[in-house]
């Protein structure tokens, strides 16, 4: 247990809000969180300073990662990357919570057009571009967004960051894609994970949080997703709830007892 841990609230992870944060403030204030973590797909309507503006005035310290979605247009990148809360996002780097725990994060999604590391990519899972500089050399200037890659391209993976992480120790590692455990998810996910020696991976994306205890310990950590819209909190002792229900965890959930059930009767 870290000093001073059991006199701070939880840490809470929030599933891709898709333009609507109130619950998130509400769950922070109703929990006293110590930190609030977000995993992408914020899409904010206005800079996110402004959206979390409430979470800021009490105090509670906002990490995030930006998911595909908030790459759709240049507004949305503005309002993300443009925002005051631009230093506190964590993608390829490692932070000390106010718990003591180390949070790193990955964001984004693999894209075929720039490497989609999985069985059936038509390139085999070799990346076509690296880093991002690798795509900027190839993006002509007129399409390039802020000196970066096209505007949707800033929320891919590239491989030279995931070499970068996995030279890096965490207690935590916050995704947008979901690891292997998930039927979408990645398992060069997994093995990031387990060079940083992680405990807990947390993710988004999929919009549902599906029981992976069973894989757990073939992992090495502990797997959880959080749904459309959900809340999850990580309390001192380890312990996880779920503080707001996905809006679609009770229909994924009971898609997956039924597939594992059918799988069994087979």
């Amino acid at each position: 247990m870290r000093a001073n841990a059991m006199n701070l609230g939880p840490i809470l992870f929030c599933g891709d809000p898709h333009s609507q944060f109130r619950h998130i403030i509400e769950a922070a204030g109703h929990t006293r969180a110590s930190a609030v973590v977000m995993l992408g797909d914020m899409e904010p309507k206005r800079p996110l300073h402004i959206e979390l503006a409430p979470l800021l005035a009490m105090r509670v310290p906002v990490y995030w990662i930006p998911g595909n979605h908030d790459c759709d247009n240049e507004q949305l990148w503005l309002n993300t990357w443009g925002s005051e809360l631009a230093a506190d996002n964590v993608h390829g780097r490692v932070v000390t919570l106010p718990s003591g725990h180390r949070l790193a994060g990955l964001a984004g999604v693999f894209r075929a057009s720039v490497w989609y590391p999985k069985a059936g990519d038509p390139n085999g899972g070799v990346p076509l571009f690296r880093s991002r500089l690798d795509l900027v050399k190839a993006t002509p200037q007129q399409h390039r967004l802020h000196g970066g890659p096209h505007v949707k391209q800033w929320a891919a993976i590239f491989p030279d960051e995931v070499d970068a992480l996995a030279n890096e120790q965490a207690d935590i590692l916050i995704t947008h894609e979901a690891p292997g455990y998930h039927g979408n998810g990645f398992d060069i996910l997994d093995t990031l994970a387990q060079s940083m020696g992680v405990k807990v991976v947390v993710h988004g994306h999929q919009h549902d949080a599906l029981d992976s205890s069973a894989h757990w310990a073939k992992q090495g950590f502990r797997s959880y997703g959080v749904g459309l819209r959900g809340v999850s909190a990580m309390w001192p002792d380890g312990h996880w709830t779920v503080v707001i229900k996905g809006e679609l965890d009770e229909a994924r959930s009971n898609r997956q007892r039924d597939s594992d059930a059918f799988g069994d009767s087979r």
